[in-house]
């Protein structure tokens, strides 16, 4: 328990000595490829929320998804690549390599689907080389780029006021 919280303070101290070095980049094209990162601690409905996005016309293989989850557990087979703290070390690198492939893969859009404050989710999205990123706004406003102000639970409006707001700025 000691442990976890030394190593929440070391990676809260990486995203403050990085957040700053975010760059904002303008939205001029189309959206191509999505990277989704989700926290299924409390969301179940990541493949329903996959579904939507393509209801709206992206394809299947320019989506990627990672999902964190709290309570990770070796032997059980997860549908999406899946990280949890312990896959993370004390200076905020990953251990994994999809989850180094994630980060460093340029999106043309990040969707950060939490909605409460964690440091690693935190980090992962500040690291992201995404050119736009999409959150929560109940997430720190200097991570991402947009907030969308809708519960966890009711992806459909999120994407749906995504999709308003990127038809929108065209």
């Amino acid at each position: 328990m000691f442990l976890n919280y030394l190593k929440d303070f070391f990676i809260k101290k990486t995203l403050k000595n990085n957040v700053f070095n975010v760059k904002n980049e303008a939205f001029t094209s189309n959206v191509q490829t999505i990277g989704l990162l989700i926290d299924e601690s409390k969301f179940r409905h990541s493949k329903a929320l996959i579904e939507e996005l393509i209801s709206y016309g992206i394809d299947t293989e320019n989506i990627k998804a990672v999902v964190y989850r709290n309570k990770f557990k070796e032997k059980k087979l997860y549908h999406f690549p899946t990280f949890s703290k312990k896959h993370i070390d004390w200076k905020g690198d990953s251990k994994v390599s999809f989850l180094t492939e994630f980060i460093g893969a340029e999106f043309d859009l990040l969707i950060s689907y939490y909605d409460v404050q964690k440091p690693i989710l935190k980090l992962i999205t500040n690291q992201s080389k995404a050119k736009f990123k999409v959150g929560f706004a109940s997430i720190d406003k200097s991570i991402n780029r947009w907030m969308i102000n809708t519960s966890l639970d009711n992806y459909k409006l999120f994407v749906f006021e995504l999709f308003k707001y990127l038809k929108s700025i065209k």
